[in-house]
């Protein structure tokens, strides 16, 4: 079980109104939120404290209950690449401006997501989306065009870390190997 942080690069080729669970607005009686995710490319940003490869892993399948905001917008636009790191997910900033969790403590999630909030066009359209547990305005940055994993990585090394790329095909390869 290896701990890490990751990024789900997906692609949205059509305006989509979708259902995500208590986060957007309530239309009608059934009490779903919906919520209208323009075409273009989503980047969301996560951590898993006990098993990468089974949390990346479960984020690529279709058929699933869901139980993250994720959950939902994966049964509608497609992962393109997988970002990620295995290691701890708990790191000590090298900056001085901080983005604390739960609890106080920094999550290397909220630092790759302020990374990616940082990139050409870059930008929140749902506020609070995948970032009930922290102080972050949200951990999904859509792109209108694909954003670029070498300079997501030059932004990463400049602060001392690091991240790997993978398709989904070959992500799920390591889970088997």
């Amino acid at each position: 079980m290896e701990k890490g942080t990751y990024a789900l690069v997906m692609s949205l080729k059509s305006e989509a109104t979708i259902a995500v669970g208590r986060l957007g607005r309530s239309y009608g009686t059934g009490g779903e939120n919906e919520i209208t995710f323009p075409a273009g490319y989503y980047v969301y940003f996560g951590s898993a404290r006990a098993g990468l490869y089974a949390r990346v892993g479960r984020h690529l399948k279709r058929e699933k209950r869901s139980h993250w905001h994720i959950d939902y917008l994966v049964q509608f636009a497609e992962v393109v690449e997988v970002w990620y790191s295995p290691e701890g997910e708990e790191v000590e900033w090298r900056e001085r401006k901080e983005v604390k969790g739960a609890g106080g403590v920094r999550k290397k999630e909220c630092l790759w997501c302020q990374v990616g909030r940082g990139m050409p066009q870059g930008q929140i359209l749902i506020p609070g989306f995948g970032s009930s547990d922290c102080r972050c305005p949200a951990h999904l940055i859509y792109f209108p065009s694909p954003p670029s994993f070498e300079l997501f990585r030059q932004m990463l090394d400049e602060r001392g870390y690091g991240a790997q790329k993978a398709s989904p095909i070959e992500f799920k390869r390591r889970i088997v190997d």
